[in-house]
C-alpha cells in the first residue's frame, strides 16, 4: 500500500485515485496517468505522493499482465471504495474473455452506489458498460474500437471525436495519450492548474484543452484525425465519419444525410475547403491507409483491398498506382520512399495542415 508523507502526517491528499487494471491492459495509458499524478503530487521532483495518492487494486494476489507482457502487482486488495475520490478502470486488448472478474465488477457497482467517480480508460469503458454502469450515458470510445463497441453495446451512444467525456460521476476516455488529458483534468480541478502544467511540462506533453475537447488523435495511420483542423464543422464531421467507416465506405448521400445537409451542399463544402469532391477525398484517405498497411507487411494485398472497402484487387490496384505511381504488390515488397510518395501523390492533406502519421 502506498502511504504518502502527507498522509503519515495526518494530511489528506487532495486527489486519491484507485486503479483497476483489466487483463491485457494498455501499459502506456496507465503509465501516463500515474506519472501525471506522481509529478503533480509533490512540489519538487521527489515523487512523494503528498497532494495525490494512488493505488493499484485487485481482488487477486496475482500480478495483472499488460498487453505488452509487463505485469503489475497490486498495492492493495479491494477495500472500502470511499478511500478514493476516483476509481480508474484501465482496459486494453479485447481478447474475447472477461476483462475483470465478477468480484471486481460487484465492487465497482458498490463504488458507484456510494457516489465515487468511475473512469474508463481505453477499453475500460467496455468493462463499465458490461457492469451496467454507463446506462443512458454517452461513452467516449477510440476510433479504433468504435465498431467493436457498437457491436457489443448497440444501445449506447459512442463518441469518438473527443479526447474524453466528463459526465460528473463518470468519465470515459479513448485511451493512449488521452489518459494524460484526463489525469491533468483531475489534477487541475483538485490541486490547481500549476500542478497540472508542471506535470505536463516535465513529461513534454502537449497542453490539453478543456474537458471534452475535440480529439487530437490521429486515427488510422496515415489518415486524418486532424479533421478538427478544418474550419467548417460540417467538413470536420464529414471527415470523421469517413475515418470511422473505412472498410464499408458510406455513400456520399448517406454521409450528407448524417450531417443534415444535401449531397450538393456537401460537394460545395469540400470544393471550397479542399478543392476536391468528397468521394475523391474519401478515396485518398483509404488509399493512404492502405499504403500504411502494405508497408507494415502483415496483410496480403487482397486482404488490404477488402479491408479498405474496394470491390476487388484490380479496382484497388488501379487507384493505388494512379495515386502513388507504384503497384500495391511492389509497395508490399519494399517500403514506398517518402520522397516518391510526395512526388507522386496529391498533397491535399498536408496542404490542409494534416499530420499524416499516428502518435499511437
Amino acid at each position: 500500500m502506498i502511504m504518502s508523507e502527507g498522509a503519515s502526517a495526518g494530511i489528506k491528499p487532495r486527489l486519491r485515485v484507485g486503479f483497476i487494471l483489466a487483463e491485457h491492459f494498455t501499459l502506456s495509458a496507465f503509465a501516463l496517468f500515474v506519472d501525471h499524478l506522481r509529478l503533480a503530487a509533490d512540489k519538487d521532483d521527489r515523487s512523494r505522493p503528498i497532494h495525490c495518492s494512488w493505488q493499484v487494486l485487485s481482488a487477486s494476489v496475482h500480478p495483472v499482465r499488460s498487453s505488452c507482457g509487463v505485469a503489475i502487482a497490486r498495492d492493495a486488495p479491494l477495500g472500502d471504495p470511499r478511500a478514493f475520490d476516483h476509481i480508474v478502470v484501465v482496459g486494453g486488448l479485447l481478447h474475447g474473455q472477461e476483462q475483470i472478474d465478477y468480484v471486481t465488477t460487484a465492487w465497482l457497482r458498490r463504488a458507484a452506489a456510494m457516489g465515487i467517480t468511475l473512469i474508463g480508460v481505453c477499453t475500460g469503458t467496455f468493462a463499465l458498460c458490461r457492469a451496467g454502469l454507463m446506462d443512458n450515458r454517452r461513452v467516449c470510445v477510440s476510433w479504433y474500437h468504435r465498431q467493436d463497441f457498437q457491436e457489443a453495446f448497440p444501445t449506447h451512444e459512442p463518441v469518438s471525436d473527443q479526447m474524453f467525456l466528463d459526465d460528473g460521476d463518470r468519465i470515459t476516455c479513448s485511451g493512449g495519450g488521452a489518459a494524460a488529458d484526463v489525469a491533468m483534468h483531475l489534477i487541475e480541478r483538485s490541486i490547481g492548474r500549476p500542478a497540472g502544467l508542471k506535470a505536463s511540462h516535465i513529461l513534454l506533453m502537449e497542453r490539453a484543452g478543456a474537458a471534452g475537447n475535440q480529439t487530437r488523435l490521429q486515427p488510422q495511420p496515415p489518415t486524418l484525425a486532424s479533421a478538427t483542423r478544418f474550419a467548417d464543422p460540417r467538413v470536420r464531421r464529414a471527415v470523421l465519419h469517413m475515418e470511422q467507416n473505412m472498410a464499408r465506405p458510406l455513400p456520399i448521400a448517406q454521409l450528407a444525410a448524417r450531417l443534415g445537409i444535401s449531397s450538393r451542399q456537401l460537394e460545395r463544402l469540400f470544393q471550397t475547403t479542399l478543392g476536391r469532391k468528397p468521394q475523391d477525398f474519401y478515396r485518398t484517405l483509404r488509399l493512404r491507409h492502405a499504403r500504411a498497411l502494405l508497408e507494415a507487411g502483415e496483410m496480403s494485398v487482397t486482404e488490404i483491398a477488402i479491408e479498405m472497402g474496394f470491390s476487388d484487387c484490380s479496382h484497388f490496384s488501379r487507384h493505388f498506382k494512379s495515386m502513388f505511381g507504384i503497384s500495391p504488390s511492389a509497395c508490399h515488397r519494399t517500403a514506398l520512399p517518402d520522397f516518391a510518395a510526395r512526388r507522386a501523390a496529391p498533397d491535399v492533406l498536408s496542404h490542409a495542415g494534416i499530420r499524416l502519421f499516428s502518435d499511437r
